[in-house]
């Protein structure tokens, strides 16, 4: 029962780690970012581009390989197909998905780059010039001779 004890205790101090729990959010986030994005690709995209190739519905292009085995008004076996349009439309979803988390990383490091840019160091006091250097001298004798 102590070896229990230690394994859910390990188990506890795992999960309440900080980039377990924050890794958990952006896993949660993702999905549901994710369903958005394919809905915007199927509802919104695909029918315009439907639209704009004649209305053909384009996830249901296809490369028919070999067609279904129908007998008697039931389909005995399913068509052999290439999806292409479901395919494309997986790529386009990709793709949005993959700006918009680009765009979210792209704002999170120049958030990071302005809280970590360090002030501007001060200017180097210049040397100074053989003359300056010859006129503190003779200052320094004179004064020694006083």
């Amino acid at each position: 029962m102590a070896e229990k004890k230690g394994f859910i205790a390990e188990f506890k101090e795992f999960i309440a780690r900080g980039n377990v729990l924050d890794m958990a959010v952006g896993v949660i986030i993702g999905g549901a970012f994710g369903k958005i994005s394919t809905s915007l690709v199927n509802d919104v995209i695909m029918p315009a581009v439907s639209m704009l190739t004649g209305g053909v519905d384009f996830s249901a292009w296809q490369l028919v390989l070999k067609p279904a085995v129908v007998e008697g008004g039931e389909e005995l076996a399913a068509a052999v197909a290439i999806n292409y349009g479901a395919f494309l439309a997986t790529i386009l979803d990709f793709l949005i998905i993959a700006f918009a988390v680009f765009c979210l990383v792209k704002a999170v490091n120049s958030l990071r780059r302005k809280k970590v840019e360090p002030a501007p160091e001060p200017e180097p006091i210049p040397e100074p010039t053989t003359e300056e250097k010859l006129l503190t001298e003779i200052r320094d004798l004179l004064k020694a001779k006083e």
